[in-house]
């Protein structure tokens, strides 16, 4: 590979390289992105008051393949489709009212996440680099925990809301940090050995 495509390769953060696709595949990536969410949303460990799926698995990885634009548009239709009441949100449940319960805050904070970790995936934090992969992913599981116990302390209190809502998940959001990182330099190198 010579030097001016080497950069080339380098330009690109992600391996799906979205930001060159017509419209329709953008569209088609936000339907992708949503329906990746609905699926992770019903692999669940029911816990109280907060259950674990791997929906930070999706969001994180949605965000470093699609960039913080795309990212976080396809976080906000998936919320959408949750509000008009479709079964997408943890365990199939939907309705408005998520968004004022338990898990409220967590919800939320996916837009901020996915934007988050594609903002970082954008500046060099992607698959090309999986140690900064990997610390992207754990920024954003982190944000996610932030900001949902922040509004959980507002329903329960802050002490039983770091024990309830930030406690239990934090190795489950180190390994889930590592699946993601992982996936997304297996994709990568696959694209870079595509094109040579």
């Amino acid at each position: 590979m010579n030097n001016v495509s080497a950069q080339a390769a380098k330009a690109v953060f992600s391996p799906l390289d979205l930001e060159s696709r017509p419209l329709m595949w953008r569209v088609g990536a936000v339907l992708l992105g949503s329906l990746l969410l609905i699926l992770s949303s019903y692999i669940e460990v029911p816990m109280y008051p907060v259950p674990v799926t791997m929906q930070t698995f999706a969001v994180t990885l949605i965000g470093a393949l699609y960039g913080w634009r795309l990212g976080g548009l396809t976080i906000v239709a998936w919320l959408a489709e949750g509000a008009a009441g479709l079964p997408v949100f943890a365990g199939g449940a939907g309705g408005f009212a998520h968004f004022f319960g338990p898990t409220g805050g967590y919800l939320f904070a996916f837009v901020v996440v996915a934007m988050v970790v594609g903002w970082l995936a954008e500046r060099g934090w992607n698959g090309h680099n999986v140690g900064l992969a990997f610390a992207a992913m754990l920024i954003g599981n982190a944000l996610c925990l932030v900001l949902g116990a922040a509004w959980l302390a507002v329903m329960i209190g802050v002490e039983k809301a770091i024990v309830a809502g930030v406690l239990p998940f934090i190795l489950g959001g180190i390994l889930k940090s590592a699946l993601a990182a992982a996936v997304l330099k297996a994709m990568t190198r696959r694209t870079e050995r595509a094109d040579t």
